[in-house]
This record gives structure tokens, C-alpha cells and sequence, in this order.
């Protein structure tokens, strides 16, 4: 049994978040009422091509997850407790022996293509819906299943236990074997009702069912980590479950103000609906493409997938030279010196070059064009400017020439489809709402903020900007006894974060 820190501070609780791009470790804790945070270590995640597929480099997630848990020991702190959140649908399978069957591919990987005809020829996509209630988008972990029974049956064959990315993790830690709830719930292999896995559903597409734990529910402890964790880490915590679905924790994070309120979780992806207390399976919901995604405590997230500041990630990514397709017909229409100018700003493009080149194109009165910002052909694509600007070519809308045209775009786009979102939920609720509540890291996007309280017609609340380790944490910290029931953790939370109000 490790040795306890000398002096560490043991009243406190880590949040390990790992997101598509990037995962960090975060200590929080009550002091005088408010809930404190302190970030202790973060880590790039990254893909890597093996076998002709873009796959998680699980080696590196659990050698980071390991320096991240010693770090809290560096920094002061021995958290009593530890939870995990990621990202959905994405899996691994276990032989008898506990080893890796194949890699983690990730959901932006090409493999799933073609699978909606597959799957529908099985089962017709409305009858899929009434069962699990998930939007259909190609990456659900049903149509990668479907893929992998196509390309590696064998894996399937000598596979013993399926894990999603969060349960593998949480499993390297304690050696305990659980799927969470609320990432369960992204998989279409769940029933929307029952909350457990849908038997009808895997038969009808041949999943093995043996394959599956029966489903755990965020606050369930999976007990102490293992003695050689304890040892490398220096201390001693229980793994306790949070919402493990990373926008499942971002939720219970929204301190909800001025309600009825529309949530969105707006980072990669934006998650934008409600929190219900049932779902919602009936055909208009399914005609609008909702989503219902387990919360906490039996709670239902219905919500939307929306493309997200991943398109703006993908921008910056390409102005600083990590990915860029050179197409030669940008270069024979001219505009592919217009984005490279940037390159005279001395320095790394950055989030804020970019919200300054929309500001000053909104200023300067341009007309943004609109792109259809949930096509699949925004998932991944070479070159998302060149993407971007082949889709207002053909829509024959004028095509972006300068950076700050291509950021209006985008923004105006993703306002737009925000504003559609808000209305088909009212639509479907049979009522309105009253402002729209935005967390994550997006919600630091002023100009973004800004459009959305405009087209949408409603204020928006921004913050807190740490929504999902905060909603791990106050899992963690519910299981702990510190509160009595999450109505007291958000109005803990609202008290304790900066929350900006933008008039519409």
C-alpha cells in the first residue's frame, strides 16, 4: 500500500477529462462554500495509423493518465477519489486473458462508410430509433460494430468483453470491468426505456451479447486502485464513476440560469437541447434527429450533435502548417495566398487571430455565406477550407477570399444551425425557452457568443469554462456525501464560477 503524501491535502477529488485533442488532470475541492479547481497536468491525445485505420494511442492515454495521478501527489494534493471522462462510442475488446483484440479505431475513421445500408437492410432506421433513441450519425459504436464484423470477424470471435475508451482506462486502474451509463447510452445498442442493453437490437445485428457488462450507473465506486497504481502514484484513491460520457458530466456542470433553459456543451462538438426526465423516441423526434443520451441519476440528455469549433480547430490546425492539402484549383482562383497571410502575424495562429479576423470582417460589412455545418462531409475532411469553400461554391454562394470571410462563415453557420436546433426542440417540448446556457471551452468564443444570442433571440449565459471536469468532480464529490443532491452542487457551482450574461 503506498504512502499516504506528507502533508498532502486528502479532502479534495480528481477529474481526469480527455478529450479528442487533448486530456488533463484536475483537483477540486470545497473551501468556504465554493468549489476550487486546480489543474495539475494536461496531455495532447493524439491518432495514430495503424493497419490502414486512424486508431487511439491507448499506450500514451494510460502513461499520461498515470503521470497526471502522481502530479496531483507533486502538486500538494492525494485525492480520495478518481473519475474519468472521454469522449462516446469509441470501444475496445478483450480476449479471455484480459489482452487487447485489435486497436481502439477512432470514430473519425473512414470504416463505418456504407454501413447505413447495411444496418438498414437489417433493421429499418425509425424502429432503431423507438429502441435506443440515438441520433443517427456513421460513427455510432453500432455501425463500427457492424464494420468490424465485416472486415475482422475473427477479433469478434475471440473477443471476451467489450469496454468503451473511459471503462479500459478505469479498468487499467482497478482491474474492475464496468460499463458507465451514460457512455453506454452513445453506443445504439442500449435500450432508451430500460437503460440496459437491448437484446432485440443485438440479435437483429448479430452483436454477441456475452460480450457486454451488464450497465453501472455514474457514483458507483469500482473500489481502490491497484497496489502497483498506489505505487507509482504515491497514494491510494477509490475510482469512483462519473457521468463518463464527457457531455454527460459537462450537463450537470450548468448552473441553468433564467429557466427553462437550452444547454449546449460547446467544444469540439456542440451538444446543444435539455436535460428531461424520460425520453423521447417518438417519430417527430426521430424526423429531427435527437438524441437521447443517458445523464446523471436517470436523467436524459436530448440534444442535437452539432459539428462544433471542430471546424475552427481544423482551420487552425492547417494555417499553422500541421495538415494542408494544396488544391490547385484554390490556387488558380487565387485564394490560397489570402489564408497564408496570416503567416505575417509572427506567430502561431490561435483561436483569438481567428475571432478577430470575423470581428473585423463582420465590421467591415461582409455577407457570410452558409454551409450546412452537420454535413458528414465536414467529419474529416483533407483540407476543411477547402471543404468549406467547395461547399458555398457549389450552394453558389459567394466562396470565401480572406481569412475573415471564411470565419464569418463558419460562425454564422454554426449560429444558424443553433438557432434551427432551439426551434425544432421548442417544436418537439411544446413550448419555448428562455435563454441558452453554454459551457466548455467554446463558451471563452466572444464572437460566437455574440451570434448566437443574436440569431437565436435569446441571452446567453456563458460559463463555467471548466463544465466537464467540474461535472466529474461533483459526481465524485455527491458519492462523497460533501452535497446532499445536485440541485446543491450547481448552485454551488453558479456561486463559485464566472458566469457572463450576453444580451441578444
Amino acid at each position: 500500500m503506498a504512502q499516504q503524501a506528507q502533508g498532502a491535502r486528502t479532502d479534495c477529488y480528481a477529474a481526469v477529462d480527455i478529450g479528442a485533442s487533448s486530456g488533463r488532470v484536475v483537483v477540486g475541492y470545497l473551501e468556504e462554500g465554493l468549489i476550487r479547481l486546480q489543474e495539475v497536468h494536461r496531455f495532447d491525445n493524439r491518432q495514430v495509423r495503424r493497419d490502414g485505420h486512424d486508431c487511439w494511442d491507448l499506450d500514451l492515454l494510460s502513461s499520461e493518465l498515470l503521470r497526471g495521478l502522481a502530479r496531483c501527489k507533486e502538486a500538494g494534493f492525494a485525492p480520495k477519489t478518481v473519475g474519468i471522462d472521454t469522449w462516446g462510442v469509441d470501444f475496445v475488446l478483450l480476449d479471455a486473458d484480459d489482452n487487447l483484440v485489435g486497436d481502439a479505431v477512432a470514430y473519425r475513421d473512414g470504416r463505418t462508410a456504407g454501413m447505413y445500408a447495411v444496418a438498414d437492410a437489417i433493421m429499418a432506421p425509425e424502429e432503431l430509433y423507438r429502441h435506443c433513441g440515438l441520433q443517427r450519425q456513421p460513427f455510432n459504436t453500432i455501425y463500427q460494430l457492424l464494420a468490424l464484423q465485416r472486415e475482422h470477424p475473427e477479433q469478434l470471435e475471440a473477443a471476451d468483453t467489450f469496454l468503451m475508451i473511459p471503462d479500459y482506462l478505469n479498468f487499467l486502474l482497478t482491474g474492475q470491468k464496468a460499463v458507465e451509463y451514460t457512455n453506454a447510452s452513445t453506443t445504439g445498442l442500449l435500450n432508451a426505456e430500460t437503460g440496459a442493453w437491448d437484446e432485440t437490437v443485438m440479435a437483429a445485428f448479430a452483436i454477441p451479447r456475452r460480450l457486454f457488462p451488464n450497465v453501472t450507473h455514474a457514483g458507483a465506486s469500482l473500489g481502490p486502485v491497484l497496489p502497483e497504481v498506489a505505487e507509482a502514484i504515491g497514494y491510494e484513491p477509490r475510482v469512483v464513476l462519473p457521468a463518463t460520457h464527457d457531455t454527460g458530466s459537462a450537463y450537470l456542470a450548468v448552473p441553468a440560469c433564467e429557466p427553462p433553459a437550452v444547454f449546449l456543451s460547446s467544444g469540439t462538438w456542440s451538444l446543444l437541447g435539455v436535460e428531461n426526465r424520460s425520453p423521447i423516441c417518438a417519430e417527430p423526434a426521430y424526423r429531427a434527429n435527437f438524441t437521447n443520451e443517458g445523464g446523471y441519476h436517470f436523467r436524459y440528455r436530448f440534444l442535437k450533435n452539432i459539428m462544433g469549433l471542430w471546424m475552427i480547430q481544423s482551420i487552425r490546425r492547417e494555417l499553422n502548417g500541421i495538415t494542408y492539402v494544396v488544391d490547385e484549383k484554390a490556387i488558380r482562383k487565387g485564394r490560397l495566398h489570402q489564408y497564408m497571410r496570416v503567416e505575417g502575424l509572427g506567430h502561431e495562429v490561435d483561436f483569438p487571430d481567428l475571432i478577430k479576423a470575423a470581428d473585423e470582417a463582420e465590421a467591415a460589412g461582409v455577407i457570410a455565406s452558409i454551409v450546412n455545418v452537420n454535413d458528414d462531409r465536414f467529419l474529416a475532411p483533407d483540407s476543411m477550407i477547402e471543404e468549406i469553400c467547395a461547399a458555398c461554391d457549389e450552394a453558389g454562394q459567394p466562396v470565401p477570399e480572406t481569412l475573415g470571410e471564411l470565419m464569418l462563415c463558419v460562425y454564422e453557420s454554426l449560429a444558424r444551425c443553433y438557432r434551427d436546433a432551439v426551434d425544432e426542440l421548442a417544436s418537439l417540448a411544446g413550448h419555448g425557452y428562455a435563454s441558452i446556457n453554454i459551457v466548455g471551452g467554446g463558451c471563452r468564443d466572444d464572437h460566437l457568443n455574440r451570434r448566437t444570442a443574436q440569431v437565436c433571440g435569446l441571452p446567453v449565459y456563458a460559463g463555467p469554462v471548466e463544465g466537464t471536469a467540474l461535472g466529474n468532480l461533483a459526481v465524485q464529490m455527491l458519492a462523497d456525501g460533501v452535497f446532499p443532491h445536485l440541485k446543491a452542487v450547481r448552485a454551488a457551482i453558479a456561486e463559485s464560477f464566472e458566469v457572463t450574461k450576453v444580451e441578444p
